[in-house]
């Protein structure tokens, strides 16, 4: 069950200070996906959870990847997805266990008051759908369709805190 983070949680993004996750809500909603570098479970959705993501470029959140592991890693697993979308690093999993994650990856949708609107984990479309629906009707935007030819079938994530 997602839990709602803390205002001072502090996320670090890529290149960037770090700022209250307050601060990084104070204007917009967060959609993210959250990755585990280490895992093929979370590089096998990478394009596909990036295509979801920039479906919501322009509209009122901000989108990003939150990566749990440093700058150089998150860069080198992200590779152009790291200069297309706002990225966090979370080597520590404070967000990861703020939030009660038990897989990845996971798409979280956070509203500005910090309550968790949608989480889902694995990849799961249909759960993935729902979090994207509610995330849309939210903006004011249109769900993006997925999955697509080439997406990946369905398939539970990897531990979100290690095995």
């Amino acid at each position: 069950m997602a839990t709602d983070p803390p205002g001072d949680l502090r996320l670090t993004p890529l290149g960037g200070e770090p700022r209250t996750l307050d601060a990084w809500l104070t204007t917009f909603h967060l959609a993210a996906v959250v990755l585990d570098p280490y895992t093929y479970e979370s590089a096998w959705l990478l394009e596909t959870a990036g295509r979801i993501l920039e479906a919501f470029r322009g509209a009122d959140c901000r989108i990003a990847f939150v990566v749990t592991a440093g700058p150089d890693q998150a860069r080198e697993f992200l590779g152009p997805w790291a200069d297309r979308v706002l990225t966090f690093t979370d080597d520590r999993l404070e967000l990861v266990k703020a939030l009660g994650l038990n897989e990845l990856p996971a798409f979280v949708h956070l509203r500005q008051d910090r309550s968790v609107a949608g989480v889902a984990e694995g990849w799961d479309p249909p759960e993935w759908r729902q979090v994207a629906s509610v995330l849309a009707k939210d903006m004011s935007w249109t769900r993006p369709t997925f999955p697509v030819a080439g997406d990946p079938a369905p398939y539970a994530g990897s531990p979100a805190l290690g095995s």
